[in-house]
């Protein structure tokens, strides 16, 4: 009887462990005027900064931004400033994450910030290669960049924004001359 009940409860456990295994990883479309880039994010790796993305794009604060600064065979950035060139007013910044053992390979996301390694809010980049010297530096301890996610559709698109001409513009540089509007972020379907 004892043991019929362990085994239970052995079996309810495993149950319970392989449903979570099963369950799919977020997902997000970003919509823009170059065409879609699906994206699936990363919550076991970066818990906080999945989060503090979800937080943005559930409350549409993307909508209408642009990719602000584009560099061939580097990244596209974005999620902070309007065609106009304003930047958008942003939450607190989110914790740096980047000793979760993900790599800035081509085509994860990852967040932008200053030299402060916990500067990063909304703004987000793209990969176009691997740039793993934006990785967590485990010899020297040095912060690197938080990837949080990965394109999982799209990456054409990606690589089309990352050669488009750009210009210097209200005093930053890499900024495409025609502006890529970013016209939704949501939770994919």
């Amino acid at each position: 009887m004892q043991l019929a009940r362990v085994a239970v409860l052995v079996l309810a456990v495993l149950q319970s462990t392989l449903a979570l295994a099963a369950e799919p990883r977020p997902q997000v479309l970003i919509r823009t005027s170059a065409g879609d880039i699906r994206v699936e994010l990363l919550p076991e790796e970066s818990p906080k900064t999945v989060a503090n993305f979800l937080s943005y794009v559930d409350s549409g604060f993307y909508t209408g931004t642009i990719f602000h600064r584009v560099i061939s065979n580097f990244m596209i950035q974005g999620g902070g400033f309007t065609k106009d060139m304003q930047e958008k007013p942003v939450r607190d910044p989110v914790e740096n994450e980047s000793r979760n053992h993900l790599h800035n390979e081509r085509g994860t996301l990852a967040m932008a910030r200053t030299e402060d390694p916990d500067s990063a809010t909304a703004q987000f980049f793209v990969n176009v290669r691997a740039n793993l010297r934006l990785d967590f530096d485990y010899v020297t301890r040095k912060p690197g960049y938080t990837v949080f996610g990965r394109v999982i559709e799209g990456m054409d698109v990606v690589d089309g924004i990352s050669l488009v001409l750009t210009q210097t513009t209200a005093g930053m540089d890499d900024v495409p001359k025609n502006p890529i509007v970013i016209e939704s972020v949501e939770r994919a379907k």
